[in-house]
């Protein structure tokens, strides 16, 4: 842009000294050399002015590089700020999910170890689980449990644990159910040897076919064996509880040998795991509640009607005492009005003169 400028006005010089020129040819000697002094100046003039121009451009130039060096450093740093932001943001969340990554390996670890102890505890389990005397006291202790849970530590208003019954033998433990259900006994069976050797894939088809049929037969004689000690005419119920501590067995039994409900259904037992035997004591623990809460509201009922007898009568003494006070307040207006009548003769005599010979009227007094 500036050397466009400047070539346009060198031509425009170059023009009027063309013009010039030819107007000296056309003019005496004296009017060429003033000419030729004004021409001279104007072309100072002009250079000057050149000049000038030249200087301010450049100026103008520099202040508008100066202006758009400065914007683009700022806009650099302005990028550089954000780019650190980005940065230090990611590497923010990448040292959190670092951290995060640790954590979570931590807890890998001790679930890890928590299994481990799991596959121990469940070996030691099994080990006690295969003889027969440690799963009668494995089940007692989860029938225990649950009683405690439900009703409470050593609550023998409402169960007892190894009952001894008049027929000389000893429940697991019963219920003192509100009537008509009565003492309930509930006693733990644990057939767990045939059921194994059923279910078991690798077995052959004969053998768990022999296991399949004395399963049944073991719970068989479990629920004749309950039917038979634990329920006692005017004694005990007129059923029994049979828990199942183990909730895959008595599944496999609900799912596949309903003829077993059946014959439980018939000798009076009924099969319960922890989980049903939870539900049946909670609704059981419900219906003794609402019973004491309906025995003690009939009592509060015939104290609340005592109470209103009582006030009934309170009333009464009260009517009376009033009436008596009411009486005792007239007696006292009229003392009152006496006093002041008698007060007002007083001062009628202390104001008298002894010279007026008045009498007294003690009889309106």
């Amino acid at each position: 842009m500036e050397y466009v400028i400047i070539g346009l006005l060198a031509l425009i010089l170059i023009i009027l000294i063309i013009i010039l020129v030819k107007t000296f040819k056309k003019k005496d000697h004296k009017d060429n050399l003033d000419m030729l002094e004004r021409l001279s100046r104007f072309e100072v003039n002009v250079t000057k002015e050149i000049g000038d121009f030249k200087s301010d451009l450049s100026k103008e130039i520099i202040s508008d590089f100066t202006k758009m060096d400065n914007a683009i450093e700022m806009r650099m740093d302005n990028i550089n700020k954000k780019v650190h932001e980005r940065i230090d943001q990611n590497f923010e969340k990448t040292n959190k999910t670092f951290n995060d990554v640790i954590t979570r390996l931590s807890k890998i670890d001790e679930a890890q170890k928590k299994i481990d102890n799991l596959s121990t505890d469940i070996l030691s389990l099994e080990s006690v689980l295969t003889d027969k005397k440690t799963r009668g006291i494995f089940g007692e202790v989860n029938l225990n449990n649950i009683l405690a849970n439900v009703f409470g530590e050593k609550n023998d208003k409402l169960y007892k644990l190894q009952y001894h019954l008049p027929n000389e033998t000893i429940a697991d433990s019963v219920i003192f159910a509100p009537n008509p259900l009565g003492l309930i006994a509930i006693d733990s069976k644990f057939p767990l040897e045939n059921y194994r050797i059923m279910v078991d894939k690798s077995r052959t088809d004969a053998e768990r076919t022999i296991a399949y049929k004395q399963f049944k037969s073991d719970v068989k004689k479990h629920i004749d064996a309950i039917s038979s000690k634990y329920i006692i005419p005017n004694v005990t119920s007129d059923s029994a509880m049979m828990f199942i501590p183990a909730e895959a067995i008595f599944a496999e039994i609900n799912a596949y040998h309903t003829d077993l409900i059946d014959y439980a259904y018939k000798k009076r037992v009924w099969l319960v795991s922890p989980t049903t035997l939870i539900s049946t004591l909670t609704m059981i623990l419900m219906v003794i509640q609402n019973m004491e809460r309906d025995k003690y509201a009939n009592i509060i009922h015939e104290e609340l009607n005592k109470l209103g007898l009582e006030f009934g009568r309170f009333k009464d003494r009260f009517d009376k005492l009033s009436r008596s006070i009411q009486t005792v307040n007239k007696d006292v207006e009229n003392f009152q009005i006496k006093t002041d009548k008698i007060k007002k003769k007083f001062d009628s005599i202390s104001n008298v003169e002894v010279n007026d010979e008045k009498l007294i009227d003690v009889e309106e007094v």
